[in-house]
């Protein structure tokens, strides 16, 4: 059995992070991800200029695709406008590798079945132990299924579906575009240009309210499939070959640690309020667990950010229109089934 100070399940950029800050620190780490990289990972691959400093990558040194924008196309209720802020589009494929890839830790190409602390470690499928171990490996992490799922049991209505595409594609408008609650989404659509020939396109949205509307993500991936087209945006593509995905917003988190063991990124469901963008806080969590390994602070999420660095206006608006709307909705159904029983 190998032995490590520390045990990361999941390769993601939270994993990757943490892993660089602790073998820098001269920690033995290993991480273990079902996947072999590079691998397709699902997610529309934008990120803020915080998100790569905080990983010490200079744009203009990123060996891979990265496109960036100043500003995002905005379109609302017919509505179209541009909203001035700095973003970065990469290519999952090629981001995760290459900060898996630098981080120095061992890497495992395993599916972690069954963990057990035993005597002050963790024993991972009888192949590894580890003094410490952190849930990196997103929504399904077999770390929060384990020894966190009852301390913090997701909240179902902070759920989102999402379904797209990622696919080689020579496009005309270098613009991100997002289109806001079209055809009744409760979430939005968009539309990321990457660079040197590839293209993302998505709908994302609340599955509950989605379902309790008698839709279905299909369907709305289907309708901008029909805009696209229409707008000859993107033409002559194989949408039939989209994906769908689900992780979580943030919500109240009441346990990221217990004992020596710590959910990051979207297995603790720390997405953003607005847009539900996941790499950002992700990354942060990383830091502020590998801080509370080394002994410098506690794991809290006081300085992990709720929403994205959008305009506080679009953000209060969003908020409102979509994350406040489902919340007061809910509480409204439980009320209602509290007194009907």
């Amino acid at each position: 059995m190998r032995h490590y100070d520390v045990i990361i399940v999941g390769g993601g950029p939270a994993g990757s992070a943490c892993a660089a800050q602790l073998t820098a620190s001269g920690m033995k780490t290993a991480v273990l991800d079902l996947a072999e990289f590079p691998r397709l990972k699902l997610c529309a691959g934008w990120v803020t200029p915080e998100v790569l400093d905080n990983l010490d990558i200079e744009p203009k040194h990123y060996p891979y695709r990265l496109n960036t924008f100043e500003k995002l196309r905005i379109h609302i209720k017919g509505l179209a406008f541009n909203v001035k802020t700095t973003q970065h589009s990469i290519r999952r494929f090629e981001f995760d590798n290459f900060l898996l890839n630098r981080c120095g830790a061992d890497i495992f190409n395993h599916n972690v079945k069954n963990i057990q602390r035993q005597n002050g470690k963790y024993l991972v499928d009888d192949r590894f132990s580890g003094d410490f171990l952190i849930g990196a490996g997103g929504t399904r992490c077999p770390v929060y299924r384990t020894f966190f799922r009852a301390l913090n049991p997701r909240a179902k209505e902070r759920q989102i579906v999402a379904y797209e595409l990622e696919f080689p594609y020579e496009w005309n408008d270098p613009r991100c575009h997002l289109w806001f609650i079209e055809n009744n989404l409760p979430g939005y659509s968009w539309y990321v240009p990457k660079k040197n020939g590839y293209l993302n396109c998505g709908v994302g949205g609340f599955a509950d309210k989605i379902k309790s509307n008698g839709d279905d993500i299909k369907k709305h991936w289907e309708q901008l499939v029909h805009k696209l087209e229409s707008l000859s945006m993107v033409t002559g593509w194989k949408s039939g070959d989209a994906h769908g995905y689900s992780y979580f917003m943030r919500s109240n988190i009441d346990t990221l640690r217990s004992d020596n063991a710590f959910i990051i990124g979207d297995a603790a469901g720390l997405a953003t309020l607005d847009l539900g963008e996941g790499i950002g806080p992700a990354v942060q969590s990383a830091r502020l667990a590998t801080d509370a390994i080394m002994g410098e602070t506690e794991y809290s999420l006081n300085t992990i950010h709720a929403y994205s660095p959008i305009k506080p206006w679009l953000r209060k608006w969003l908020e409102g229109r979509l994350t406040k709307k489902m919340l007061r909705k809910k509480r409204r159904e439980d009320i209602n089934s509290a007194v009907a029983h």
